[in-house]
Protein backbone atom coordinates (compact mmCIF):
# COMPACT_ATOMS: atom_id res chain seq x y z
CA UNK A 1 0.00 0.00 0.00
CA UNK A 2 1.56 3.71 -0.93
CA UNK A 3 1.65 6.08 1.48
CA UNK A 4 -1.29 8.26 -0.28
CA UNK A 5 -3.32 4.90 0.55
CA UNK A 6 -2.54 4.91 4.08
CA UNK A 7 -3.64 8.75 4.32
CA UNK A 8 -6.72 8.28 2.60
CA UNK A 9 -7.96 5.45 4.67
CA UNK A 10 -7.14 6.76 7.69
CA UNK A 11 -8.46 10.27 7.05
CA UNK A 12 -11.60 8.26 6.50
CA UNK A 13 -11.66 6.23 9.14
CA UNK A 14 -11.60 9.15 11.35
CA UNK A 15 -14.34 10.60 9.58
CA UNK A 16 -16.52 7.80 9.89
CA UNK A 17 -15.15 6.85 13.47
CA UNK A 18 -16.38 10.88 14.56
CA UNK A 19 -19.99 9.94 13.01
CA UNK A 20 -19.88 6.83 15.10
CA UNK A 21 -18.97 8.60 18.44
CA UNK A 22 -21.60 11.62 17.27
CA UNK A 23 -24.45 9.03 16.58
CA UNK A 24 -23.40 6.65 19.76
CA UNK A 25 -23.87 10.25 21.72
CA UNK A 26 -26.97 11.64 20.05
CA UNK A 27 -28.55 7.97 21.57
CA UNK A 28 -27.08 8.83 25.23
CA UNK A 29 -28.58 12.17 25.28
CA UNK A 30 -31.35 12.82 27.83
CA UNK A 31 -34.30 14.57 27.18
CA UNK A 32 -36.12 17.26 29.00
CA UNK A 33 -39.72 15.65 30.32
CA UNK A 34 -42.44 17.27 28.83
CA UNK A 35 -44.56 17.94 31.41
CA UNK A 36 -42.24 17.19 34.66
CA UNK A 37 -44.46 16.84 38.16
CA UNK A 38 -44.43 19.83 40.23
CA UNK A 39 -41.37 21.24 42.32
CA UNK A 40 -40.43 22.93 45.18
CA UNK A 41 -40.46 26.36 44.24
CA UNK A 42 -36.75 27.80 43.76
CA UNK A 43 -35.37 31.10 42.56
CA UNK A 44 -33.33 31.99 39.80
CA UNK A 45 -31.08 34.69 38.14
CA UNK A 46 -30.68 34.85 34.56
CA UNK A 47 -27.06 36.45 33.63
CA UNK A 48 -27.06 37.70 30.26
CA UNK A 49 -23.78 39.34 28.93
CA UNK A 50 -24.42 42.11 25.57
CA UNK A 51 -22.08 43.85 23.51
CA UNK A 52 -23.46 45.15 20.34
CA UNK A 53 -26.22 42.35 20.13
CA UNK A 54 -29.06 44.77 18.75
CA UNK A 55 -30.10 42.15 15.69
CA UNK A 56 -30.98 39.56 18.27
CA UNK A 57 -31.16 40.55 21.87
CA UNK A 58 -34.89 41.72 21.86
CA UNK A 59 -36.22 38.73 20.53
CA UNK A 60 -34.11 36.39 23.19
CA UNK A 61 -34.94 38.93 26.21
CA UNK A 62 -38.76 38.35 25.33
CA UNK A 63 -38.67 34.77 25.44
CA UNK A 64 -36.92 34.62 28.51
CA UNK A 65 -39.30 36.99 29.82
CA UNK A 66 -42.37 34.86 28.81
CA UNK A 67 -40.42 31.81 30.80
CA UNK A 68 -43.31 30.27 32.95
CA UNK A 69 -41.36 30.12 36.22
CA UNK A 70 -42.45 32.51 38.67
CA UNK A 71 -39.65 32.77 40.65
CA UNK A 72 -37.32 33.94 37.60
CA UNK A 73 -35.08 37.38 37.92
CA UNK A 74 -33.02 38.77 35.04
CA UNK A 75 -29.53 40.75 35.14
CA UNK A 76 -28.49 42.17 31.90
CA UNK A 77 -25.30 43.37 31.59
CA UNK A 78 -24.58 45.78 28.50
CA UNK A 79 -20.97 45.44 28.20
CA UNK A 80 -20.17 49.01 26.19
CA UNK A 81 -22.94 48.52 23.70
CA UNK A 82 -22.58 51.16 20.41
CA UNK A 83 -25.32 49.52 18.21
CA UNK A 84 -28.27 50.24 19.11
CA UNK A 85 -28.62 47.28 21.86
CA UNK A 86 -28.78 49.90 24.85
CA UNK A 87 -31.79 51.41 23.87
CA UNK A 88 -33.44 48.08 23.25
CA UNK A 89 -32.38 46.75 26.84
CA UNK A 90 -33.68 50.37 28.42
CA UNK A 91 -37.02 49.72 26.72
CA UNK A 92 -37.71 46.36 27.44
CA UNK A 93 -36.78 47.22 31.57
CA UNK A 94 -39.06 49.76 31.32
CA UNK A 95 -41.75 47.47 30.26
CA UNK A 96 -40.72 44.56 32.66
CA UNK A 97 -39.29 46.29 35.46
CA UNK A 98 -40.42 43.30 38.11
CA UNK A 99 -38.18 41.13 36.34
CA UNK A 100 -35.68 42.51 34.06
CA UNK A 101 -32.87 44.75 35.36
CA UNK A 102 -30.34 46.24 33.21
CA UNK A 103 -26.67 47.23 34.17
CA UNK A 104 -24.09 49.40 32.10
CA UNK A 105 -21.02 49.04 32.01
CA UNK A 106 -17.92 50.48 30.18
CA UNK A 107 -15.17 49.96 31.82
CA UNK A 108 -13.07 46.70 31.44
CA UNK A 109 -10.51 46.37 34.63
CA UNK A 110 -7.05 44.66 33.33
CA UNK A 111 -7.08 41.16 33.53
CA UNK A 112 -10.30 40.19 32.28
CA UNK A 113 -11.96 39.31 29.58
CA UNK A 114 -15.36 41.29 28.37
CA UNK A 115 -17.48 38.56 28.87
CA UNK A 116 -16.58 37.13 31.62
CA UNK A 117 -16.37 40.30 33.61
CA UNK A 118 -19.66 41.01 32.74
CA UNK A 119 -21.27 37.38 33.92
CA UNK A 120 -19.29 38.25 37.21
CA UNK A 121 -21.17 41.62 37.64
CA UNK A 122 -24.31 40.33 37.49
CA UNK A 123 -23.62 37.44 39.11
CA UNK A 124 -22.54 40.06 42.05
CA UNK A 125 -26.15 41.84 41.87
CA UNK A 126 -28.48 41.19 44.97
CA UNK A 127 -31.01 39.09 42.76
CA UNK A 128 -28.20 36.78 41.65
CA UNK A 129 -26.99 36.64 45.28
CA UNK A 130 -30.16 35.59 46.80
CA UNK A 131 -31.33 33.12 43.82
CA UNK A 132 -30.33 29.67 44.38
CA UNK A 133 -29.55 28.74 41.00
CA UNK A 134 -27.55 30.87 38.28
CA UNK A 135 -28.08 30.41 34.78
CA UNK A 136 -26.13 31.93 32.49
CA UNK A 137 -27.24 32.71 28.84
CA UNK A 138 -25.74 34.56 25.42
CA UNK A 139 -27.66 37.37 24.13
CA UNK A 140 -28.81 35.45 21.18
CA UNK A 141 -30.51 32.57 22.85
CA UNK A 142 -34.29 31.63 22.18
CA UNK A 143 -36.05 29.58 24.75
CA UNK A 144 -39.72 27.67 25.16
CA UNK A 145 -41.90 29.84 27.75
CA UNK A 146 -41.41 26.70 30.17
CA UNK A 147 -37.92 25.67 29.13
CA UNK A 148 -36.84 26.96 32.47
CA UNK A 149 -39.54 24.74 34.45
CA UNK A 150 -38.78 21.79 32.12
CA UNK A 151 -34.71 22.10 33.41
CA UNK A 152 -35.47 22.48 36.81
CA UNK A 153 -36.82 19.76 37.08
CA UNK A 154 -34.16 17.80 35.18
CA UNK A 155 -31.91 18.63 37.55
CA UNK A 156 -33.59 16.90 40.59
CA UNK A 157 -34.48 13.67 38.41
CA UNK A 158 -31.48 11.95 39.74
CA UNK A 159 -32.33 12.07 43.22
CA UNK A 160 -29.48 10.48 44.92
CA UNK A 161 -26.89 12.74 42.41
CA UNK A 162 -29.11 15.76 41.71
CA UNK A 163 -27.32 18.04 39.07
CA UNK A 164 -24.97 21.11 40.46
CA UNK A 165 -24.42 22.05 37.06
CA UNK A 166 -26.80 21.36 33.54
CA UNK A 167 -25.98 22.40 30.69
CA UNK A 168 -28.55 22.42 27.80
CA UNK A 169 -27.23 21.88 24.22
CA UNK A 170 -29.32 23.82 21.28
CA UNK A 171 -31.05 24.30 18.00
CA UNK A 172 -28.72 26.51 15.48
CA UNK A 173 -30.73 28.56 13.49
CA UNK A 174 -28.60 29.44 10.16
CA UNK A 175 -29.50 31.97 7.60
CA UNK A 176 -26.58 33.02 4.81
CA UNK A 177 -25.17 30.24 3.39
CA UNK A 178 -22.16 30.36 5.27
CA UNK A 179 -23.76 29.64 8.62
CA UNK A 180 -26.28 26.90 6.62
CA UNK A 181 -22.89 25.53 5.07
CA UNK A 182 -20.87 25.70 8.35
CA UNK A 183 -22.47 26.16 11.39
CA UNK A 184 -24.94 22.94 11.96
CA UNK A 185 -22.00 20.07 11.17
CA UNK A 186 -19.63 22.29 13.49
CA UNK A 187 -22.56 21.89 16.29
CA UNK A 188 -22.54 18.19 15.34
CA UNK A 189 -18.88 18.17 15.72
CA UNK A 190 -19.51 19.54 19.56
CA UNK A 191 -21.39 16.51 20.56
CA UNK A 192 -19.22 13.80 18.86
CA UNK A 193 -16.24 14.84 21.64
CA UNK A 194 -18.56 14.99 24.67
CA UNK A 195 -20.17 11.95 26.03
CA UNK A 196 -23.40 12.98 27.81
CA UNK A 197 -23.77 9.75 29.59
CA UNK A 198 -20.08 10.11 30.80
CA UNK A 199 -20.44 13.70 31.76
CA UNK A 200 -22.16 12.89 35.00
CA UNK A 201 -19.21 10.27 35.98
CA UNK A 202 -17.01 12.01 39.00
CA UNK A 203 -13.92 9.51 37.91
CA UNK A 204 -14.91 10.23 33.71
CA UNK A 205 -12.89 13.38 32.24
CA UNK A 206 -15.60 14.24 30.52
CA UNK A 207 -17.61 18.15 31.49
CA UNK A 208 -20.01 19.85 29.84
CA UNK A 209 -20.72 23.91 29.88
CA UNK A 210 -22.31 25.80 26.96
CA UNK A 211 -23.03 28.91 26.29
CA UNK A 212 -26.39 29.10 25.12
CA UNK A 213 -27.84 27.58 28.47
CA UNK A 214 -25.64 26.55 31.73
CA UNK A 215 -27.65 26.25 35.09
CA UNK A 216 -25.63 26.79 38.31
CA UNK A 217 -26.28 25.84 41.66
CA UNK A 218 -25.74 29.41 43.26
CA UNK A 219 -23.54 27.05 46.16
CA UNK A 220 -21.59 25.39 44.00
CA UNK A 221 -20.72 28.22 41.78
CA UNK A 222 -18.86 30.18 44.41
CA UNK A 223 -17.43 27.18 46.31
CA UNK A 224 -15.38 27.07 43.05
CA UNK A 225 -14.83 31.06 42.88
CA UNK A 226 -17.48 31.79 39.97
CA UNK A 227 -16.17 33.45 36.84
CA UNK A 228 -13.46 35.44 38.74
CA UNK A 229 -11.45 32.56 39.37
CA UNK A 230 -10.52 32.21 35.68
CA UNK A 231 -11.43 35.85 33.93
CA UNK A 232 -9.53 35.11 31.37
CA UNK A 233 -10.87 32.18 30.22
CA UNK A 234 -12.22 32.61 26.75
CA UNK A 235 -14.23 29.34 27.15
CA UNK A 236 -15.76 30.20 29.76
CA UNK A 237 -18.78 27.84 29.79
CA UNK A 238 -16.84 24.82 29.08
CA UNK A 239 -13.84 25.52 31.76
CA UNK A 240 -16.47 26.65 34.51
CA UNK A 241 -18.15 22.96 33.93
CA UNK A 242 -14.23 21.89 34.62
CA UNK A 243 -13.61 23.28 37.52
CA UNK A 244 -16.80 22.38 38.94
CA UNK A 245 -16.45 18.78 38.29
CA UNK A 246 -13.05 18.81 39.37
CA UNK A 247 -14.36 20.07 43.22
CA UNK A 248 -16.67 17.25 43.16
CA UNK A 249 -19.92 18.87 41.96
CA UNK A 250 -22.11 17.00 39.45
CA UNK A 251 -22.49 17.98 35.82
CA UNK A 252 -24.90 16.88 33.54
CA UNK A 253 -25.71 17.38 30.10
CA UNK A 254 -29.27 17.47 28.37
CA UNK A 255 -30.94 18.26 24.82
CA UNK A 256 -32.53 21.80 24.77
CA UNK A 257 -33.24 21.95 20.67
CA UNK A 258 -35.82 22.90 19.02
CA UNK A 259 -36.86 24.24 22.08
CA UNK A 260 -34.02 26.21 23.00
CA UNK A 261 -32.07 27.72 19.64
CA UNK A 262 -30.15 30.72 18.46
CA UNK A 263 -28.55 32.91 15.45
CA UNK A 264 -25.05 32.29 16.80
CA UNK A 265 -23.24 34.13 13.86
CA UNK A 266 -23.85 36.22 11.06
CA UNK A 267 -22.08 35.60 8.04
CA UNK A 268 -18.44 34.12 6.97
CA UNK A 269 -16.81 37.32 8.95
CA UNK A 270 -18.06 36.45 11.83
CA UNK A 271 -18.00 32.31 11.90
CA UNK A 272 -14.01 32.80 11.42
CA UNK A 273 -13.87 35.19 14.08
CA UNK A 274 -15.67 33.26 16.32
CA UNK A 275 -13.07 30.58 15.49
CA UNK A 276 -10.26 33.00 16.46
CA UNK A 277 -11.78 33.60 19.65
CA UNK A 278 -11.75 30.25 20.39
CA UNK A 279 -8.79 28.54 19.16
CA UNK A 280 -6.43 31.53 20.79
CA UNK A 281 -7.97 29.91 24.35
CA UNK A 282 -6.68 26.19 23.75
CA UNK A 283 -4.29 25.93 26.49
CA UNK A 284 -0.90 24.27 23.98
CA UNK A 285 -1.94 27.27 21.19
CA UNK A 286 1.53 27.14 20.30
CA UNK A 287 1.05 23.83 18.48
CA UNK A 288 -1.63 25.45 16.46
CA UNK A 289 0.20 25.74 13.47
CA UNK A 290 0.57 21.86 13.88
CA UNK A 291 -2.76 20.74 13.93
CA UNK A 292 -3.33 22.99 10.87
CA UNK A 293 -2.61 20.23 7.89
CA UNK A 294 -3.53 17.27 9.70
CA UNK A 295 -7.25 18.95 9.99
CA UNK A 296 -7.13 20.04 6.04
CA UNK A 297 -5.94 16.98 5.27
CA UNK A 298 -9.24 15.38 6.98
CA UNK A 299 -11.47 17.84 6.52
CA UNK A 300 -11.12 18.42 2.81
CA UNK A 301 -10.50 14.55 2.27
CA UNK A 302 -13.59 14.82 0.11
CA UNK A 303 -12.05 17.15 -2.75
CA UNK A 304 -8.32 15.13 -2.60
CA UNK A 305 -9.41 11.43 -2.19
CA UNK A 306 -10.39 11.29 -6.43
CA UNK A 307 -7.26 12.75 -7.18
CA UNK A 308 -5.78 10.21 -4.49
CA UNK A 309 -7.37 7.23 -6.59
CA UNK A 310 -10.04 6.69 -4.51
CA UNK A 311 -13.27 8.87 -5.63
CA UNK A 312 -15.50 5.79 -3.88
CA UNK A 313 -14.34 6.54 -0.72
CA UNK A 314 -14.46 10.84 -1.49
CA UNK A 315 -18.34 9.86 -2.41
CA UNK A 316 -19.14 7.86 0.94
CA UNK A 317 -17.79 10.66 2.92
CA UNK A 318 -19.83 13.35 0.94
CA UNK A 319 -23.00 11.62 1.13
CA UNK A 320 -22.53 10.31 4.67
CA UNK A 321 -21.00 13.32 6.21
CA UNK A 322 -24.38 15.29 6.44
CA UNK A 323 -26.70 12.54 6.01
CA UNK A 324 -26.04 11.14 9.63
CA UNK A 325 -24.98 14.63 10.95
CA UNK A 326 -27.65 16.11 9.47
CA UNK A 327 -29.76 14.17 10.95
CA UNK A 328 -28.71 15.19 14.34
CA UNK A 329 -29.65 18.24 13.48
CA UNK A 330 -32.49 18.10 11.94
CA UNK A 331 -33.68 16.17 15.26
CA UNK A 332 -32.63 19.44 17.28
CA UNK A 333 -33.46 22.23 15.60
CA UNK A 334 -36.75 20.67 14.15
CA UNK A 335 -35.98 21.92 10.68
CA UNK A 336 -35.27 19.84 7.37
CA UNK A 337 -32.14 18.74 5.86
CA UNK A 338 -30.45 21.83 3.88
CA UNK A 339 -29.03 21.22 0.39
CA UNK A 340 -26.13 23.32 1.77
CA UNK A 341 -25.23 20.77 3.97
CA UNK A 342 -23.19 19.14 0.97
CA UNK A 343 -20.47 21.80 1.23
CA UNK A 344 -19.52 20.53 4.81
CA UNK A 345 -15.75 20.58 4.00
CA UNK A 346 -15.69 24.09 4.58
CA UNK A 347 -15.80 23.77 7.74
CA UNK A 348 -12.13 22.88 7.53
CA UNK A 349 -11.63 26.14 6.01
CA UNK A 350 -13.47 28.12 8.65
CA UNK A 351 -11.40 26.05 11.33
CA UNK A 352 -8.00 27.08 9.04
CA UNK A 353 -8.73 30.58 8.80
CA UNK A 354 -9.57 31.22 12.61
CA UNK A 355 -6.67 29.46 13.67
CA UNK A 356 -4.38 31.00 12.23
CA UNK A 357 -5.77 34.28 13.16
CA UNK A 358 -6.04 33.00 16.55
CA UNK A 359 -2.02 31.96 16.84
CA UNK A 360 -0.97 35.15 15.71
CA UNK A 361 -3.27 36.66 18.69
CA UNK A 362 -1.27 34.66 20.53
CA UNK A 363 1.80 35.54 19.71
CA UNK A 364 0.54 39.59 20.27
CA UNK A 365 -0.68 38.28 23.47
CA UNK A 366 -3.90 39.29 23.07
CA UNK A 367 -7.86 37.73 23.17
CA UNK A 368 -9.68 39.59 20.02
CA UNK A 369 -13.71 39.48 20.25
CA UNK A 370 -16.22 41.86 18.83
CA UNK A 371 -13.52 44.74 18.44
CA UNK A 372 -11.94 44.64 21.83
CA UNK A 373 -8.59 43.17 22.38
CA UNK A 374 -7.55 42.22 25.57
CA UNK A 375 -4.11 41.46 26.86
CA UNK A 376 -3.64 37.57 28.09
CA UNK A 377 0.01 38.89 29.69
Amino acid sequence: MLWIDLIAWTATALLVAGLVLLRRHWARLPVLETDPPPQPAVSVCLCIPVRNEVLEVAAALDTWLAQDHPALRIVVVDDGSTDGSTAVLRAREQAHPDRLRVLRNDDLPPGWLGKNHALYLASQQPEARAADWLLFADADVQAAPDLLRRALAFTVAHPTHPADILALLPGVDTVGWAERAVLPLAASAFLALIPPHRVPLPRHPAFCGVGAFTLVRRQAYDAVGGHAAAPLEAIDDMMLARRMKAAGFVNRVARGGPDLHLRMYHGLHELVCAMRKNAAALPAWWLLPLALPPALLIGLAPIWLPFAGHPGLALLLWLLVPALAGDVQQRLTGRPMDLLWALWPLNALVFAAGTAWAFSDRLRGVNHWRGRDVKLR
